[in-house]
């Protein structure tokens, strides 16, 4: 795979060009500070070539025998297989991502390609009966078209294969915009494993550029049909705003607030290594990340001495240390605003059983508890190294403190009693909620999404076909109809 400055394009109906906007976006390496690449950014009219290159590709595409189609998807997973530690070391170096975290990103990649050979032949027809004599009901399942995806900077290898490789399988063409701190692995890295794998050009097309440069051009564009946004409630929210003015699908996966329970007879030590995992991987920069951890009151001390002992055994530092647990946030302003959001809870009243410091993006854990019940940080995500720990009182209060957010992403219950996890699991509102393990999951055939503030739709699986196919009836009249005039 080409190094940074070869991937440093844009990717428009299967050319690498330039942007021909007036600024660059630089590429940074978080740990470093290093340079890795400047993009000069796609402007409005490149987003419209790209656009509009998807649309004229997509019709012979979507009249591709759907066998033929998932050889391309074939050829991609055995070209990540065969260049996985040189896409591993650019996801280190490009988002600080650590070797773990990489080979995880990169693994689950490989797993949605692989049902992405299947989704192809997903779609069925089918017959519905009629009321009226001699009437045959066909109802097809035709892609939707032309898809805009919009990836964000945390897993974004993954997170835009996830959406591409469906999208594509299903017979649609896509324009992928990665987050501007993300270019390479987000997208431009995408589009060269598709490229090599004899993707038809301008079947995929990747736009590398700023809401400053193009408005909302990406998503009022005419041709797109269907959005695909992974990112924050905030930018969601606006995501969705315009999509519905201009009759857009959206489907959003946006931020979370999780809550890992330990209930009053769970397994201490394993209840523990499970919070530890879901709060601190990939630094907190996971939007299904255990966010609070709720302790019933009688296990609260025991549980906080041995998950306060068991953070400080993580080690921060160089991502590309194989022993390290934490490497640095995406961007200087990303670690600043964690370090003063728990510089602002604890002034505020909270205990800091550990507090974190700052060393260039590097943020080392801080674990947080004693709140006053209305602290603005329990209903809030926060995208960095910061675990809160609330004690409760039975059940009920567990349930009320866990459900007193907006979001509702991820979840987990840790018990001896697998049904009472189960109960208490139906009532808390989110998409996904594990038992007896970590908040974060994702499976190629399973429902992803949130409730609430954390998003609209789902993807995996069947989610893929509802989501990037759309139903089309065509009815046949064999007898003949009788008109009232």
């Amino acid at each position: 795979m080409s190094h940074f400055t070869d991937l440093a394009h844009q990717y428009i109906d299967g050319e690498w060009k330039p942007g021909s906007g007036s600024w660059d976006i630089i590429d940074f390496n978080p740990y470093t500070g290093e340079k890795l690449a400047s993009i000069t950014v796609a402007t409005a009219g490149e987003v419209d070539r790209a656009y509009r290159a998807a649309e004229r590709a997509q019709t012979e595409w979507a009249e591709t025998n759907p066998y033929a189609r998932r050889l391309v998807f074939e050829r991609a997973l055995r070209i990540i297989e065969d260049r996985e530690e040189e896409i591993a070391e650019t996801i280190v170096a490009e988002l600080g991502g650590t070797r773990l975290k990489a080979a995880f990103e990169l693994h689950l990649a490989k797993e949605f390609l692989r049902e992405a050979v299947h989704l192809a032949l997903r779609p069925e027809g089918r017959i519905l009966p009629s009321p009226v004599d001699g009437k045959e009901n066909r109802v097809y399942r035709v892609p939707v078209g032309v898809v805009g995806v919009i990836s964000p900077f945390n897993f974004p290898f993954l997170l835009s294969i996830k959406s591409v490789a469906p999208a594509l399988a299903l017979g649609n063409a896509v324009v992928l915009k990665p987050h501007q701190n993300t270019p390479i692995c987000g997208g431009t890295l995408v589009a060269k494993v598709f490229e090599e794998a004899g993707l038809p050009a301008g079947l995929l097309n990747v736009v590398v550029t700023d809401i400053a440069e193009i408005g909302d051009a990406l998503l009022t564009h005419p041709v797109p049909k269907v959005i695909s946004f992974t990112g924050s409630d905030k930018v969601g929210r606006h995501v969705a705003t315009v999509c519905a003015q201009n009759f857009k699908h959206a489907v959003l996966e946006l931020g979370g607030n999780s809550a890992l329970i330990v209930l009053d007879d769970a397994d201490v030590d394993y209840a523990v290594d499970a919070a530890v995992f879901s709060r601190f991987v990939h630094q907190g920069q996971v939007c299904m990340a255990a966010n609070r951890i709720l302790v019933d009151r009688s296990l609260e001390e025991e549980f906080t001495d041995k998950f306060v002992a068991k953070v400080k055994t993580l080690r921060v530092g160089d991502p590309a240390d194989p022993a390290t647990h934490i490497g640095p946030l995406i961007n200087s302003q990303q670690a600043e605003a964690v370090s003063s959001l728990v510089d602002q809870t604890v002034a505020a009243g909270a205990t800091a059983l550990l507090h974190g410091t700052v060393e260039g993006n590097l943020v080392s854990p801080s674990v947080l508890t004693g709140f006053a019940p209305d602290a603005p940080i329990l209903g809030q995500e926060i995208f960095g190294p910061v675990a809160l720990i609330v004690p409760f009182d039975g059940e009920a209060e567990a349930v009320r403190i866990a459900n007193d957010t907006p979001y509702g992403l991820s979840g987990a219950v840790h018990t001896a009693d697998v049904e009472r996890g189960v109960r208490i699991a139906k009532r808390i509102h989110t998409g996904m909620i594990h038992i007896n393990d970590g908040t974060v999951h994702d499976e190629p055939i399973v429902p992803f999404g949130g409730e609430k503030h954390s998003g609209i739709g789902r993807l995996n699986g069947d989610a893929m076909v509802d989501v990037f196919t759309t139903q089309k009836w065509i009815s046949i009249q064999h007898g003949r109809s009788r008109f009232p005039f």
